[in-house]
């Protein structure tokens, strides 16, 4: 194990919250040694959580990138009736920009998402083509705002099916 990942450990054993406050108390970029590529914003549906790690080593970005796991993914993160989620994810990007240098944000929504039935109040996935227009709508909401307080770092927009299959959304 290396000694980051043992040091890590350690502190999480002797409890997050203090580690929580070290890490908001104001992050200095490079501070936890180490440069990832990217930070992934994915759904935390039990059905695919091998198959996003799949795609992203399938990518060569495996123990190169941050994760961030919200209900909905983009839509977890805009909702309004959970603003503390998007918080959330604008904390962890803010983190993750300063303490790994980060220099994009991968979007990934996934078809059959229980999240959007709950918070948007329909099934899209009986209609292919709304589910993908609904996400997309999403994805781009989401990027847009990323772009606009984080100029400098790219956006990628992805929707996983089921199946594990990744399609870009432009």
């Amino acid at each position: 194990m290396m000694p980051e990942r043992r040091r890590f450990l350690q502190l999480a054993a002797m409890g997050g919250v203090a580690l929580m406050g070290v890490v908001t108390a104001g992050v200095r970029p490079g501070w936890a040694g180490g440069h990832a590529e990217a930070l992934l914003l994915s759904c935390m549906d039990y059905r695919l959580v091998d198959d996003v790690e799949r795609y992203m080593a399938g990518r060569g970005l495996r123990d190169n990138y941050d994760h961030v796991v919200l209900a909905g993914a983009s839509l977890g993160a805009l909702v309004s009736n959970k603003p503390t989620w998007g918080q959330t994810f604008w904390d962890h990007l803010e983190v993750a920009s300063n303490l790994h240098a980060i220099k994009k944000v991968i979007l990934m929504d996934h078809r059959d998402c229980g999240a959007y039935k709950v918070f948007l109040g329909e099934d899209f996935g009986r209609d292919r083509a709304r589910e993908t227009v609904v996400h997309a709508e999403q994805l781009k909401k989401l990027a847009t705002l990323i772009k606009e307080k984080h100029a400098k770092l790219e956006t990628e927009t992805l929707l996983m099916s089921l199946d594990g299959q990744v399609e870009a959304i432009l």
